[in-house]
């Protein structure tokens, strides 16, 4: 009866190598960051030509209601 409730170390070693829990966490963890550093790259890419469209549409907007 105690070999179900004990359970030796060289098997709870097979078992953490054989888990596969951590494995897609880590994945999903790397395809978080890729999409991240893929939205960082564009930001800056195109940081300047938004903020410069978003300047021209301002000063349209300002000059068509005359402030």
């Amino acid at each position: 009866m105690s070999k179900f409730y004990y359970k030796p170390p060289h098997r709870s070693v097979k078992d953490l190598l054989a888990a596969e829990d951590g494995v897609t966490a880590i994945e999903y963890g790397l395809i978080a960051s890729s999409i991240a550093l893929a939205f960082i790259a564009i930001a800056i890419l195109l940081g300047d030509d938004v903020g410069a469209m978003f300047t021209s549409l301002s000063d349209a907007v300002q000059s068509a209601t005359g402030d």
